[in-house]
């Protein structure tokens, strides 16, 4: 993470270790993998997680066209950046003896509803997770020779601490539009989602979308 202090808290929470990464860079990354090799062992699955999001119009109020700069951010983390840290742990992946199945390792991607249902504004977000959506099963069939899986979840409204910082009135009328069940996802549903990927040895690339059959509207 690029919260070190955060993720220090979390790591010391679920006895984990807690790596300063930031995804769009190269050697960053390399030394978070090799952090994580020595704390854990040779690592055998990758969960993409890192993101942000903007909101922008095409054309402003003032009608000025949108900050191309703003755009290309949420590219370069969301999408460049997923890419890159896959690269990097699939290189060192393919270097591991197969286990009984043939399988070296999982990567799963974290993608968003928003790649099928991009809102007003979200042009940037939607696009960078719409990047990972298409780039599952090619990637899945490109790895499929050395025995990495790859996978991608699409999570809808969740209650995130990011949820957690709207008005309360907001976050029910966000559960509300949730056909069933009618609340926001649970983080512990995420979870079980991307442990099951991780166990169930035939599901590769796929796209599963997590979200109580929700359907976004323009706004």
């Amino acid at each position: 993470d690029v919260n070190t202090e955060l993720a220090e808290k979390v790591a010391a929470e679920i006895g984990g270790v807690a790596c300063s990464c930031d995804i769009t860079n190269t050697d960053s990354v390399i030394a978070a993998l090799a952090k994580a090799t020595v704390a854990h062992g040779p690592a055998r699955i990758l969960m993409n997680i890192a993101g942000i999001g903007t909101a922008k119009r095409v054309v402003g109020k003032d009608g000025n066209a949108a900050p191309l700069e703003d755009f290309a951010r949420v590219i370069n983390v969301n999408l460049i950046g997923s890419y890159n840290i896959s690269r990097l742990f699939a290189a060192d992946c393919v270097k591991l003896a197969p286990m009984e199945d043939g399988e070296r390792g999982v990567m799963m991607f974290t993608a968003s509803v928003a790649a099928f249902d991009g809102q007003v504004g979200q042009q940037a977000y939607s696009a960078s997770k719409g990047g990972l959506v298409g780039m599952t099963l090619p990637m899945a069939r490109d790895l499929a020779q050395h025995g990495i899986r790859v996978c991608t979840v699409a999570p809808g409204l969740f209650a995130t601490p990011l949820m957690k910082q709207l008005p309360e009135p907001v976050q029910q009328s966000l559960a509300a539009s949730i056909p069933f069940p009618s609340r926001l996802g649970k983080p512990e549903e995420f979870a079980q989602l991307a442990a099951h990927i991780v166990t169930n040895g035939h599901l590769n690339g796929e796209v599963i979308r997590l979200d109580g059959a929700l359907r976004m509207a323009p706004r």
